[in-house]
C-alpha cells in the first residue's frame, strides 16, 4: 500500500512519518510546504507541497500515484482564522477539494481531519451523527470541508479529533499540554479556564486511528479523540499531579476574561463507541498519555545526540 501523508512537518505528520516508515507494507510519500523538518530521512520519499497550490496537488498525486491519501494540512489557530478567513479557507477548504480532486482521478482513498469545533459545545460529548453548529470561523471552515467530501464522489474518511498534543521536532506551534508541563516545571503562576472540557488527543494514538482506517479503507465519519472529559483546570492540574508539580500556583478563571476573538464551544468530547468497533481505536488514558509523553522526549534526545556525536 502506498501512503502520502500532507503536512508531515507538523505534529501529527510527523507521528505517521514514524510509524509508516517501519511498516514493511506501506511506500510512504511524505509531503509538506519547504524543506523537511523531521531529522530522520530515511524509510520514505519527502516532496515539498502546498496543498493550497491546485496545480501542486494535481501534479505530485497524479506522479505518485498513492493508495491512501491523509490530508493532516491544517490551519488550526483558531483566533487567527477570525482575522484572516482567506488564508483560512485557502488550507482549510481550498485544497481539501484540490485533494478530493485528483484523489478521485486515481481511485485514491482520502483520510481528513476535522474537529470537536464544528460544535457549539451545548450537548457534549458528541457522536458522529449529531448536528454540528460551529461558533467560530475555523469550525466553519473544517464543518465546509467536510461538507465538502461528503457531496464529493471520491473515498473519503473524516475522523474528528480534539486538542491534539504530543512531542516532536521543529514544529511550528506548541501545544497546551507541553506549555503547562514546562510551566509547572518551573512554577509560575497560571490562571487556567474551568469553563471549557475536552477530551485531549495524543498524537500518537490520532496517528494510530489514521492508520488504521486507511487499512481498512473506512467509509465515513469516525471519532478520533482521547476517551476522558475534562475540564481545561483538570488537564493541567493532572499533568501537574503526575509529574509531582504543585498546584499551589494554579488559579481558576472563566472563560468570558480571556476576550479571545473567536467563541469557543464549552463542552465538546466525543462518543467513541463507533471507531472503537469498526476500527478497534483504544486510545490510552490521560495518565499513561503522560507517561509516553516523557518517553517520545527522551527518545528524540537519544537521536539528536546519537547524530552529535557520529
Amino acid at each position: 500500500m502506498k501512503v502520502l501523508i500532507t503536512g508531515s512537518n507538523g505534529l501529527l505528520g510527523q507521528k505517521l512519518l514514524h510509524k509508516l516508515r517501519e511498516d514493511d507494507s506501506v511506500e510512504l510519500v511524505a509531503t509538506s510546504i519547504g524543506v523537511n523538518r523531521v531529522s530522520q530521512k530515511t524509510g520514505y520519499k519527502y516532496i515539498s507541497l502546498d496543498v493550497t497550490n491546485k496545480k501542486e496537488v494535481e501534479r505530485v498525486i497524479l506522479a505518485q500515484k498513492p493508495h491512501v491519501v491523509i490530508n493532516t494540512a491544517a490551519m488550526t489557530n483558531v483566533d487567527l482564522c477570525e482575522d484572516m478567513k482567506s488564508e483560512c479557507d485557502a488550507l482549510n477548504i481550498n485544497a481539501v477539494k484540490y485533494l478530493a480532486d485528483s484523489c478521485k482521478k486515481i481511485d485514491a482513498h482520502l483520510i481528513h481531519i476535522s474537529t470537536d469545533f464544528i460544535f457549539d459545545g451545548e450537548n457534549g460529548p458528541y457522536s458522529e451523527d449529531d448536528k454540528p453548529n460551529p461558533l467560530s470561523y475555523y469550525g466553519l471552515s473544517k464543518l465546509k470541508s467536510e461538507q465538502l467530501l461528503q457531496a464529493h464522489s471520491v473515498n473519503w474518511t473524516i475522523l474528528r479529533t480534539i486538542i491534539v498534543f504530543g512531542v516532536g521536532e521543529n514544529l511550528s506551534k506548541g501545544n497546551i499540554v507541553l506549555w503547562a508541563k514546562d510551566a509547572l516545571a518551573k512554577g509560575d503562576s497560571l490562571s487556567i479556564i474551568d469553563d471549557q472540557f475536552r477530551a485531549p488527543t495524543l498524537a500518537e494514538d490520532l496517528a494510530d486511528i489514521c492508520i488504521l482506517a486507511a487499512k481498512k479503507e473506512a467509509f465515513g465519519v469516525f471519532n478520533a479523540s482521547g476517551k476522558e472529559i475534562m475540564s481545561i483546570y483538570e488537564l493541567v492540574e493532572r499533568i501537574a499531579k503526575h509529574y509531582g508539580n504543585s498546584t499551589d500556583n494554579l488559579n481558576k478563571i472563566s472563560t468570558s476574561t480571556l476576550k479571545q476573538k473567536a467563541l469557543r464551544p464549552p463542552k465538546t468530547g466525543f462518543i467513541l463507541e463507533k471507531s472503537q468497533r469498526e476500527l478497534g481505536y483504544n486510545p490510552h488514558s490521560f495518565e499513561e498519555c503522560l507517561t509516553l509523553l516523557i518517553q517520545s522526549n527522551l527518545i528524540l534526545k537519544l537521536f539528536f545526540s546519537f547524530n552529535l556525536n557520529k
